[in-house]
């Protein structure tokens, strides 16, 4: 989880292939006209993300009855977010959050031609991201790392043994 330009994909990839389970990107589940609101420079509101996030959710639900896992990337920036995706999912999800400073996260949203999600919108996420509670199975860690730590150090985190070298 995490605003836009955090890292969330590029985390969330590579955590399913070495979990070897699905990867959900949520870009993918938004509506064609929450889309179009996004690439016109319109900031979402919850009653547009409701059934975008009810979507995910039933999604990250029936992929973890099938086969015991799921990692989906998605803003989830707000307590209400989480538990909405949890109730569709209708099993409890860990969250890690990517934290990542504003002049990192505006850079890398520089260079993600073609993105529905403009730079502009940036401050609306900043201004909606509740960092999860100490009573929310979540952690944060620091957007900044390689990729490969950010993987070791959500598993490690998720209680996941490293793989043995073979």
């Amino acid at each position: 989880m995490g605003v836009s330009g955090s890292g969330k994909s590029t985390l969330g990839a590579l955590l399913a292939q070495d979990l070897k389970c699905r990867f959900l990107e949520a870009d993918d589940f938004h509506s064609a006209e929450n889309v179009a609101k996004m690439r016109s420079g319109q900031p979402l509101v919850d009653e547009d993300r409701w059934p975008w996030l009810d979507r995910l959710g039933e999604t990250i639900g029936a992929a973890i009855s099938a086969e015991g896992a799921a990692v989906a990337a998605c803003s989830a920036l707000k307590r209400s977010y989480r538990e909405r995706l949890c109730r569709a999912a209708g099993t409890p999800i860990a969250f890690i959050l990517l934290n990542a400073g504003r002049d990192e996260l505006v850079r890398r949203l520089g260079n993600r031609p073609g993105h529905f999600m403009p730079v502009s919108l940036l401050s609306s996420q900043l201004e909606a991201l509740e960092i999860p509670a100490p009573d929310e199975q979540a952690i944060t860690l620091d957007a900044g790392q390689p990729p490969a730590d950010l993987v070791r150090a959500a598993r490690q985190w998720l209680g996941l043994r490293e793989k043995m070298a073979s």
